[in-house]
């Protein structure tokens, strides 16, 4: 579901590339990452929360994006990012 403040930062503080760095993508890519956790656990317990299945559906769509556009521009840092995510299996 949603983060709190303090552990949006904590995320920022570990993915940051630099030290004014807020919105990087490998930063967004983990924030997402954060919420589709929270949100797969929630909807195991709920199973009929369709309006929260499709905010799930959207969060996944725009990580995928990101990591697309990530892997076009950097590979490296792709795949680094998703090592340290553990995102693929």
């Amino acid at each position: 579901m949603t983060i709190t403040k303090e552990r949006k930062q904590d995320l920022i503080g570990q993915y940051k590339r630099s030290d004014v760095d807020t919105g990087s993508a490998e930063v967004q890519i983990a924030i997402l990452t954060t919420r589709v956790n929270g949100l797969t656990e929630h909807l195991q317990t709920h199973k009929k929360d369709f309006a929260g299945r499709r905010g799930l559906l959207m969060l996944v769509s725009r990580r995928r994006r990101l990591l697309d556009y990530l892997k076009r521009v950097d590979p490296r840092r792709y795949l680094d990012i998703i090592r340290r995510l553990e995102i693929r299996k």
